[in-house]
Formats: C-alpha cells, structure tokens, sequence
C-alpha cells in the first residue's frame, strides 16, 4: 500500500493506457517530473507525441483527481523530442525500493551542436496528407487574421452565434491552439464527456464548442510544434461528435504557421474570412493571410473591418480611432468584397469577458446589428460561390 502521494499518484498514471501503444503512462515514460506538496496539490509533466491521443491529458488528470486528498491538479504537456527532464519516479528519489526497481531512469541528456549551413542533410520530403472529407459538418468557415489583437475570436465567436440565430445548425472549433479564448468567451468551462468513443462538444446559446481550453489547465502554455498542432486539429475533427451541422467555424490563431497549414490539409475548408482593422500596420499583416489562404487554394470569402469607429455617445458621430478605409484599401487590393465594418463598442468586449457574447446579449446595439449582416454576407458568399 503506497504511503506518500507521490506513489500514489505513480500507481494511478500507472493505470491509464496508451491506446497507441498499450503501455501505460508510467512505464512508457510519457509521465515526469511529479510534484506534490502537503496541501494535496499534484504536478507533473506528460510528454505527448504527435500520434498519441490529445485525450490522454485529460485521462492523466482524471486519473489523479480521484484520488483521496487531492486539491488540485496541474498537466504540463511538452513535446518528448525537445524535452530534457527527470522520469516521474527516479530511482531511489523517494519511491520504496521495490517500486524503484521496476520504474525506469530517464535517459542520459545528450550535448548537441548547432548545425551548419550547408552542412546537415537535406530532409526526406513527405507528402502533404490527402484533406479528408467530413459532410456532416457542413460549410467550413475559417476566421483568420494576419496578426492578434484584431477581435478574430469577437467575430468568429459572434458569426457563429449570428447563423444559428437565423435558424442554422452550427458548430465552432477553436484552433487557437496557443490562446483558446472560447470557454471564456462562451460561458462554457468543463472537461467534455466521452460517448461511444467519441467526444461530446459542449453547448452554449445553441451552438456547439470544442476547445482545447476545455482539456488543459488555464494557465498552461501550450508549447507544441507542428505535428502535434496537426493531431489536435484532425482529432477534433474526426473524433468529436459535431452531428450534423450546416456551418462549421473554425477560430484560427493569428498569423500564417501551422494550425491554418494543418486545417487545409486536414480536411476541405470551404473559405476563409479575414479579420483587420483599419490603420495599416494590421492591413499588412492581413495581405499576408489572405495571400496564404490563395496559396493553399482555400477561397477568401472576403475582408472584416473591426473597430471601424467609435460612436460618440454624446453627438452620435463616428470617431476613427484606428484611422479609416484600411479594410476597404486591402479588399480593393486583393478584389475582395468588405463583408463588413464593426463599430467599436465597450459592451463587444464586456461582453466577450463575461461570457455573454454581444449578439445574444444586447442584439439592438449597432455592433451587434453590424455582426448579424455580416452573417447574412457570409450565407450569401457561400450559397453564390459553393451553391
């Protein structure tokens, strides 16, 4: 009978199965570095590779959460090819002798150089996997943007909830892999259940959600390169019971890296929606998303103005407070359509922190009005260029 919470938190990461390998966590090395303090806190690292289920961190701290004494838990997740660190149960590190025995030690950290130009082989090329089709989820809209800060989430959360206003079946993935902001933005924070295999999205305002927020502890960076990003992604796709939808938003991270990579080659994304605002700075950054999308041949549906002015709520004029025309200046560059101009509001933001998106909370207001006809925008794009 283990006596400390070390051992016994060794003994249950013992019991969760690698369904990829059929080890379990502990012998196969994915679990380090345990921590526990006399207060029944509990840390410790799990090492995901790419192929491994992103289900297993969430199994991991169930495991340990059931445990007697246990206040709370913290999973560090890290990617197993950068990690240098120590295995869970060093031998003779405070587990009993028999237990030491069985556990192994962790490899020897090897000193590596740095490689020289020219110098290291040129990498075998693998070929881009085949997108996979997945009908029951409808028209798959990506909302992207070249750089954050912009409100892609303001827009992606409220288009989603603006389409299934007008009758829409409607789901919203948020592959912010980096910065899942949707359990906070929606009002919805548990860990999803699990139903014949497969993962149940959790519900707000009629639309369903999957976020990694719902299976990592608030405060964990997610440091994670690109295979792993690309399993997420497929996961959540393929493995989540979206049912049968007629819209599918997907909330990417800014920028152009691997989550917007890894959705195009995960599946067929029907067209994308670039999020700006108007001063300059962020219309470059938002040529660069849409000239990515183009490569990718994904078909921008058009550009987002956010924060076009503010109202003065004393004379009711529009003030520019991030300058003017910038979302118009790049549609023209691009030949896109301006599928609309978002007023700056308070209440947006107010709104996105208390879970109350703006939309269903206060649809009277011109920002509210303004994301509803960009929903009617987006609908009309999708039926005059996909049918």
């Amino acid at each position: 009978m283990p006596e400390t919470l070390t051992e016994r938190v060794s003994l249950a990461l013992a019991r969760v199965r690698n369904a990829r390998t059929g080890a379990d966590l502990l012998t196969s090395e994915m679990v380090r570095d345990i921590a526990t303090t006399t207060g029944g806190r509990v840390r410790f690292t799990l090492l995901l590779d790419a192929a491994d289920e992103a289900t297993l961190v969430r199994d991991a701290r169930e495991a340990v959460e059931r445990l007697d004494g246990v206040t709370d838990v913290r999973v560090d997740v890290k990617d197993p090819s950068s990690y240098r660190g120590t295995p869970a149960f060093p031998k003779g590190a405070g587990a009993s002798p028999a237990a030491a025995a069985q556990l192994p030690s962790a490899p020897p950290a090897s000193s590596r150089a740095l490689p020289v130009m020219n110098a290291t082989p040129e990498p075998k090329r693998v070929p881009a996997p085949t997108p996979v089709a997945y009908p029951n989820l409808g028209r798959i809209i990506a909302v992207s943007s070249g750089k954050g800060g912009v409100g892609k989430s303001t827009v992606a959360v409220n288009l989603a909830l603006a389409l299934a206003n007008a009758g829409a079946r409607v789901g919203i993935m948020d592959a912010d892999i980096y910065g899942p902001n949707l359990p906070l933005m929606l009002g919805v924070d548990a860990a999803p259940p699990v139903r014949d295999e497969k993962i149940v999205p959790l519900e707000a305002f009629g639309i369903k959600i999957m976020s990694l927020g719902f299976l990592i502890e608030k405060e964990q960076p997610a440091i994670w390169r690109g295979p792993i990003v690309m399993k997420i992604i497929t996961q959540f796709l393929r493995d989540v019971d979206w049912g049968t939808l007629d819209y599918f938003i997907v909330d990417m991270p800014p920028g152009t890296g691997d989550a917007q990579l890894s959705l195009v080659q995960a599946t067929n994304v029907s067209g994308a929606i670039i999020v700006t605002t108007p001063q300059q700075v962020a219309i470059g950054d938002a040529l660069r998303g849409v000239k990515m999308f183009e490569r990718v041949a994904v078909p921008v549906l058009g550009i987002v103005e956010n924060m076009s002015w503010f109202e003065n709520p004393e004379t009711g004029k529009p003030i520019a407070m991030f300058g003017s025309g910038g979302g118009q200046r790049l549609a023209d560059e691009v030949g896109l359509p301006l599928l609309g101009q978002i007023p700056l509001d308070p209440r947006v933001q107010e709104g996105g922190d208390t879970g109350r998106p703006i939309v269903v909370a206060a649809p009277e207001l011109k920002a509210a009005q303004a994301l509803t006809r960009l929903a009617e925008r987006v609908r009309s794009e999708i039926t005059a260029r996909l049918g």
